[in-house]
């Protein structure tokens, strides 16, 4: 069975419409719980390796239309793991003090230290996305942002940090329920906010502007992956899997115990 996601090749021009938000290659909600229990397991070990190693990081950059599902990835992806390991970060819209400063000021300060996951629901991607779509800043201003972007993350690459980049792709149909849900449970009320329509109502122009994203800043240092969202339980399978191939490949090992160990005695 088919669990990859997709990812575009580097340079190459993306259609999101070429891509099924409904995919489950071959899964269903039972097929893959078996199958993500060990990656699970998997990701639990590797994140106490990854600590305990204190030499790598990884930063995880989580971005979709609303309603994709960022809160809720965060939630069944990195429910096995020791919170102490990792970190979240939410990007709103930037404060008078962030204005003043480039771009990448805020965003650089919150990437995860050493040894730790780091998860950053919606990201720099903003300043390519909300300000192009709803001109923010003029077309000058973002245009540069990519490679600045690609810059920040080869720099982070090259310093021990890991990136990975998942777009959650759900369809408009899919948003439309979600949204409709929202209204309709009292105990998800507090999610709607009527501004998520304003940007339903610029849905092509906001998918333009993250085909362009994919376009020109899926690198081999940070690898965009457009994750069929529809189905919230295929969805966590492919990106739990995508995080445990990347740790595996990232040469991580437990640091050597201390010499002569073999005598120690605990005192009574």
């Amino acid at each position: 069975m088919e669990t990859q996601s997709l990812i575009p090749e580097s340079g190459s021009k993306v259609k999101l419409a070429d891509y099924n938000a409904d995919f489950v290659g071959g899964y269903d909600k039972e097929s893959a719980k078996v199958e993500r229990a060990p990656l699970e397991e998997r990701l639990d070990v590797l994140q106490e390796i990854l600590y305990a190693q204190g030499a790598k990081a990884l930063l995880i950059v989580l971005q979709g239309m609303d309603t994709a599902g960022k809160d809720g990835t965060i939630k069944k992806v990195f429910e096995v793991v020791n919170p102490q390991g990792i970190s979240v970060t939410s990007f709103k819209a930037p404060t008078e003090n962030e204005l003043a400063r480039d771009f990448l000021w805020r965003v650089h300060a919150l990437v995860p230290p050493k040894g730790q996951i780091g998860i950053f629901n919606r990201s720099h991607y903003e300043d390519v996305l909300v300000v192009r779509v709803e001109k923010l800043a003029p077309r000058e201003v973002w245009q540069a942002r990519y490679e600045h972007i690609n810059n920040f993350e080869k720099l982070l690459a090259d310093t021990g940090t890991h990136v990975l980049k998942f777009f959650l792709h759900i369809s408009r149909d899919e948003q439309r329920r979600r949204l409709e849900a929202r209204l309709q449970n009292s105990n998800k009320t507090w999610k709607f906010n009527k501004d998520d329509l304003k940007a339903r109502e610029k849905w092509d122009d906001y998918h333009d502007a993250y085909e362009d994203v994919f376009r020109l800043t899926n690198t081999p240092n940070a690898p965009w992956h457009i994750v069929p969202a529809n189905n919230k339980w295929y969805r966590n399978l492919v990106i739990t899997r995508a995080i445990v191939e990347a740790m595996e490949s990232m040469d991580l090992a437990f640091p050597k115990p201390e010499k002569n160990l073999d005598d120690v005695e605990i005192p009574e």
